[in-house]
Parts: C-alpha cells; structure tokens; sequence
C-alpha cells in the first residue's frame, strides 16, 4: 500500500486527524477536492468554541465538545492561532426561556461543562450592558470562546505537512475499490491505495460513503447566513451571545471576533451543499432574531455578508465509527455545531480508532508541535525595524484596513500549504478581510501571487478553480478594458 492513513476532506475535522496521526511512523495523505483547505465549512461558520452544555448527555457530541473546548486554548498556543476565551451567555427573554436556561445548566453540569452559573438579569446586564430590554436572565458558560476557524484548520494542515503528511488539492475522490488489505481512491490527481480511510469529507460525507458501498446514513445540509459588521461595532458585546436553542439549533447568536468585528448570524435552511448564496429573506431574519437580543447593533455598519452550509445528517449524534459494510473505511460524519469547538478531540479519538482497528503507532521523537506566524502590526517598532533591515518587502503595507505588509503576503506564499488564490492569501494574513472588503489592495495581492509562484496574471484565481480575476489581456487604449 502507498499510504497507511487517507484522509479525505481537509476541512478542520480532517486536519485534526492529519495533525494527531502525523505525531507517528505513518505515511499519512490527505485528498482535499477544492484547490485550498479549509474552503468549504470551516471557512464560513460562528467561529465559536461552544461549552458543551447544548448536547445531549451521553453522546459523542457532549464528550468530544468538553474536551475538544478544554484542548483547543493550549492548541491554539502552540500553532500560534487567534483565540479568545471571552465566555458565552444564553439569554432568557420569556418565561418559557427560564424553563430552558435551567434544562441547559443541568445537561452541562451532566456533560461536565465547567463554571456554568444562572445569572438574574441585574447580573447579566452588568457584564453585558447592550442587552434587550426584555431580558430576564442568563446562563453563563466561562470556558466558551471564540477562535479563527480557518486559521486553526490551517495551522493542524501544516503542521501535519511539516511532519511528512502529504496533501493533495484538487483531487476529489471520484470511484473507491476494494483491495486485499486496503483501499484505491481515484482522483484527478491519480490512484492512491492505503491500508485504511478517514472519510471527513463534510457536506458530502454520504457520497464517499455510498462509493464504499455504505448508504448507513444520510446528510441533510443545512444553510446558515450571516453579517459582518465592521470593528466599529465590535465592542458592542464583549461575550458570545446566544438565544435559547429551538429544534433548528442555537439560533441566531451574536459575537465578538478574533480579529475584532462583530458576527451575526445564523438562520438554518434545508440547501444544496454547494448553495452559499444569500437571501432577502435570510439575511432579514438574521437581522431581526439578532435586535431581539441587542437591539442597539448598527447594520449599517455591515461590511460583508457570507453563508455557510453544515453537515447536518439523519442522526441526532456526530457519526465517528468504522464502517460495518467496509472495514478499514472510517467514517467522520455529520460533525455540524459543535464539530469546530470537538475539533481537538475528534482528531484523537480517530487515533484512538485506528489503534483498535490494528494500526501499529510509533511515535516519532522529532515531531514539531510548534508553528508561528509573523503579524506585523502586532511587533514592537524594534521587531519591525529588525525585519525591514532584513527585507524592505516587510515595510510595504498592502492591506491598509488590516495593516497587512508585502513580507506577510510573501511568506504565506512560501509556506508549507500556499495560497493559490487572492482569497487564499486573505484568509491567511487577513489581506482584504477590513472595512473595503480588497478594494484597495486585491490588484496588488493578485500582482504579488504572480510574481512569487511564477503565474502569469491571468492564472491568478479569485477563488476556487475557474474563478479567474483578469479574462484576457488589457492594452493601454483598448474601448474594451
């Protein structure tokens, strides 16, 4: 067999397990089908670390929510990820709510959420001053947090690479075979057999399965939608501020950022996996369930609005199991809310999978738990000098909203899993993440991915495959510029 492990989808569930399984003497693949990771879910959701006192006692959600939220600051610390424990409160506005808000802090207290506590609404408003009006308390969950969803994907990906796991973008699996003691997954990219298979393939997790010949479950996409507003509104609330939870999940919340703004959102729509399209109708429900909980937000302060699709399945528990049709085919399915926050823990508890199924595991002495990312507008004057003496790239700001310098740009485009697209540079070191969206800076960071990888600039892509910026050339003079 050419592989020990493939993982297939490298949203953040699949690099949690490349991450965790390059620790040891594998060769380890992961087939991604987009051209960059982290480009469907995990790019576009809440961002939040979720407590765990949402999930039912008992399931594999309640215990990998806990411990992946107990493992994600320390991993955040390594692999140098924003992330922020600001703590979470679920609002009551009715007295139906009161009735919710104590079933919620027995089911944490069972799952053994830590810190959890019933505030009066005196107490609630005093942390929380913007609050409705008709509020009547809170749960206070202090060991929430909020983290950059697809940094912390990015980081475990490169992390695993730089330990020898190999990547492939591009390469959806489009036919599986059986073979005596493996697999054959075949690609665009080519065949690739292996002794076993982590299907973490998202929204269309169900589809690998069935290719195995395993229809044991069903996804059932769901879309949420939501705004971004501008950091002049990120204050607004210093926790994450959830509404009680109604059968179509936590409802619309509304958050600080890592990077400072203000997250609103989402609603929760039966979609198509590959529909992130928003809607009138969407987008005004969002807005509405968000005033009912902090009526002061200012929309008009809305720089960007985005939706994302979660893997919602036929079951009411996350699907971490070996396949009973298929041996050696594991599947990671219908990891929806909280699927980020268990993240950490999913990654181990594949592991943990894998050693039973008869994988030898061999640690290897050398791996590397670390990873750092230069942000230069958070050095010292001494750091910045330093590194413009070095290469004057580094004083070159591109991105004025963020404050994001050439140097940043280049590194990323250097890196052990590079950019292959402007919005790939800007999830990397938040070029054009600010107030104008890339107005300013898009044409020099599309310059930039030129020059560095050597394309020419009409290869450079928006996006994902086909999204090409510039279509043709452009000569000084010509009407049809």
């Amino acid at each position: 067999m050419n592989y020990d492990v493939l993982i297939i989808g490298c949203g953040v569930t699949g690099a949690a397990c490349a991450y965790q399984l390059a620790r040891y003497d594998l060769r380890v693949g992961v087939l991604e089908a987009s051209n960059d990771v982290a480009n469907g879910t995990t790019k576009a959701n809440s961002a939040i670390v979720h407590a765990g006192y949402d999930p039912l006692p008992g399931t594999k959600m309640a215990r990998l929510n806990v411990l992946g939220t107990a493992l994600m600051g320390p991993l955040c610390a390594r692999l140098d990820v924003p992330y922020r424990n600001n703590g979470s409160l679920v609002l009551s506005l009715t007295e139906e709510d009161d009735g919710t808000l104590k079933a919620l802090y027995e089911r944490g207290l069972a799952n053994g959420v830590p810190g959890l506590r019933l505030l009066s609404r005196e107490e609630t408003l005093a942390l929380e001053p913007n609050l409705s009006p008709e509020l009547r308390g809170a749960l206070l969950a202090p060991s929430a947090g909020i983290v950059n969803p697809w940094e912390l994907c990015y980081a475990m990906a490169e992390t695993a690479v730089r330990n020898g796991a190999e990547l492939m973008r591009s390469a959806p699996v489009t036919a599986v075979e059986r073979l005596e003691g493996g697999w054959r997954l075949r690609t665009p990219k080519g065949d690739f057999s292996t002794r076993y298979v982590l299907n973490c393939a998202g929204t269309l997790s169900d589809r690998i399965a069935a290719l195995a010949g395993d229809h044991s479950f069903r996804i059932k996409p769901a879309k949420g939608e939501y705004f971004l507003l501008d950091k002049a509104e990120g204050k607004r609330v210093e926790h994450v501020i959830f509404q009680c939870p109604s059968r179509l999940g936590k409802g619309v919340l509304v958050t600080p950022t890592v990077h400072g703004n203000l997250l609103v959102g989402p609603n929760a729509v039966p979609s198509d996996p590959e529909d992130t399209a928003n809607s009138a109708a969407g987008m005004a429900f969002v807005r509405a369930s968000a005033l009912r909980s902090v009526p002061g937000i200012n929309f008009r302060e809305n720089i960007r609005n985005f939706a994302g699709v979660r893997a919602n399945s036929d079951r009411e528990d996350f699907i971490i199991e070996e396949s009973a049709v298929a041996p050696g085919f594991f599947h990671l399915a219908g990891i929806r809310s909280p699927g980020l926050s268990a993240a950490p823990a999913i990654g181990l508890e594949a592991v943990e999978l894998l050693r039973q199924a008869g994988l030898a595991l061999k640690e290897k002495a050398d791996f590397i738990d670390s990873r750092r990312r230069v942000r230069f507008h958070e050095l010292s004057e001494q750091e910045k000098n330093r590194l413009i003496a070095e290469d004057p790239r580094w004083g070159r700001v591109i991105c004025r909203c963020e404050t994001v310098t050439e140097g940043e740009i280049a590194a990323a485009l250097h890196s052990p899993i590079p950019p292959v697209s402007v919005n790939g540079v800007k999830r990397r070191v938040g070029a054009g993440m600010g107030r104008c969206q890339g107005g300013f800076c898009g044409p020099r960071v599309q310059e930039i991915i030129a020059r560095e990888l050597g394309l020419d600039p009409t290869q450079v892509l928006m996006d994902w495959e086909g999204t090409w910026v510039l279509c043709g050339e452009t000569r000084k003079g010509d009407a049809r510029q």
